[in-house]
């Protein structure tokens, strides 16, 4: 796993626009990837998200959201200090399991990792959205976007569209402002029980979902103005 900082990445600062995640790159404030899918997300996807709401009750459901998110917030920030060989080190409950995921991410999924190009890098498609990617480099011999996920249980492959959809996203804004071919996508996840899974997506199949998120953006520029005035929330 060696270093090759063959692009320049752009710093950002993250807005809210109408209470969706944002990002201003040269005076221009864009869509973030997630909010894009988020408000595409089919009628399907919504009630199945009420129902296990209902079930679980909004209280509950809340909590197990909070947790898994700082959850996911320390697994993420300790990977990318292992990466750009800056440790980190979280004592509390939460950082302790976060970091017991991550090194099995590190030991069962990073040994294909040859080259990082970034590192938590911003990417943009100019004029259409942005968003934060957790590493891109090469990944078992392709050019690829690689992001780091936890689950409270292992995933399904037929259960995680919107993270491949993510990942085209995520290179089609690269190929386009760094005219590269990243055609592959790569999930490591690891639940919190310990299961480590890999799920890579590529070729023609990536291409679907690249073809997938454009009609996404198309569905949200015809519901959503372009351009709104946001508040500051974070500097990258």
């Amino acid at each position: 796993m060696k270093w090759n900082k063959r692009f320049s990445y752009p710093p950002s600062t993250r807005s809210l626009v109408m209470g969706q995640r944002h990002y201003e790159i040269d005076n221009e404030k864009l869509p973030s990837v997630t909010t894009i899918l988020s408000q595409t997300q089919s009628e399907e996807k919504r009630k199945s998200l009420a129902n296990w709401q209902a079930r679980m009750g909004q209280q509950n459901a809340d909590r197990i959201r909070d947790i898994s998110a700082m959850r996911g917030t320390a697994m993420h920030t300790y990977l990318e200090g292992y990466i750009n060989n800056t440790p980190h080190l979280d004592l509390t409950a939460v950082g302790k399991e976060a970091g017991r995921m991550a090194n099995i991410v590190i030991e069962s999924g990073l040994g294909d990792l040859e080259e990082i190009w970034g590192s938590e890098v911003t990417l943009f498609y100019p004029g259409l959205y942005a968003g934060q990617t957790d590493v891109v480099g090469v990944y078992a011999g392709k050019p690829a976007i690689i992001d780091f996920k936890q689950t409270n249980k292992p995933k399904q492959r037929e259960w995680i569209d919107d993270y491949f959809t993510q990942l085209a996203a995520y290179a089609m804004a690269h190929n386009c402002v760094y005219d590269t071919e990243i055609q592959s996508g790569i999930i490591l996840m690891c639940s919190k029980d310990g299961f480590f899974q890999k799920f890579e997506v590529s070729d023609k199949e990536f291409q679907g979902y690249m073809h997938t998120f454009l009609k996404k953006v198309d569905q949200y520029y015809q519901n959503v103005p372009k351009t709104k005035e946001g508040q500051d929330t974070k500097n990258d």
